[in-house]
């Protein structure tokens, strides 16, 4: 009981203002960048123009669902990730001094983002198969996706993959699966102690919007919260402190019912 105690007190907001005077931030230490930075090949998708299938707000949201069901032979076109992820990480407007402030399709605390979108690649139509990194700061300011090609897919990835997801086996009909990792510094620069509740109230508006773009392009998904923590930060090898996988998203075209 006194684990569940002590986790709905830190349900609760903290004092912001005691825990801000002691940050990195009050403290003039530079702020971390707003995207992790790797070297590879980067490969610019298509735009993604006229690809919503969904146009009425109020539709959508009768529309979306939880779709754990895939057609596993049907790819999704590189229009339709890009949408996916431009709506969850695209950099809209930079602000501040030297840049350092981005503004989102997501709201995020601070404008802090401490998140980065990575992809399991298994079928889209024109890109080979592999594990990409969203790449944001390649198109800020247009309504265009770069993405970071990392490594190919590995050989035994349904088996690796519904091991990472804890025997989920219905993600591995998926054509594409997102990972959302999380860079903690980047908020706790700004909120100190009082930033991992934030950041968890900021992941699910990233979810939120994953899940909503997926069902207005006709796509289907569905989030995962329960997984094996080591299995799916070492498919990006992230040392599980700095970097750590913090949500899952499988996304596909639904199976149509006979």
């Amino acid at each position: 009981m006194n684990k569940i105690k002590n986790n709905r007190e830190f349900m609760k907001s903290p004092s912001f203002g005691k825990t801000m005077k002691e940050s990195d931030q009050q403290n003039g230490i530079e702020p971390p960048r707003y995207e992790r930075e790797i070297t590879g090949k980067f490969i610019e998708l298509p735009t993604f123009d006229d690809h919503v299938v969904y146009h009425s707000y109020l539709e959508l949201l009768d529309q979306r669902r939880s779709v754990r069901i895939y057609e596993k032979d049907i790819a999704i076109t590189k229009q339709q990730l890009a949408f996916l992820l431009w709506s969850a990480g695209g950099i809209q407007e930079y602000r501040g001094k030297n840049n350092m402030t981005t503004f989102r399709p997501v709201p995020s605390a601070g404008a802090r983002h401490p998140f980065e979108l990575y992809i399991t690649v298994k079928n889209v139509e024109g890109l080979e198969s592999g594990l990409y990194r969203y790449a944001p700061t390649k198109n800020a300011k247009e309504k265009k996706v770069t993405i970071e090609y990392l490594a190919p897919l590995f050989t035994d990835y349904e088996t690796r993959i519904n091991e990472a997801l804890g025997g989920q086996k219905w993600a591995i009909q998926a054509p594409i699966i997102i990972f959302v990792s999380c860079l903690p510094y980047r908020s706790e620069w700004r909120y100190s102690e009082a930033s991992h509740r934030v950041m968890l109230i900021d992941l699910g508006h990233v979810g939120q919007n994953l899940m909503l773009s997926a069902t207005a392009l006709g796509l289907g998904s569905c989030c995962i919260a329960s997984f094996n923590q080591e299995l799916c930060d070492e498919i990006f090898s992230f040392d599980g402190n700095d970097e750590y996988i913090v949500y899952v998203l499988p996304v596909g075209n639904p199976k149509i019912k006979n």
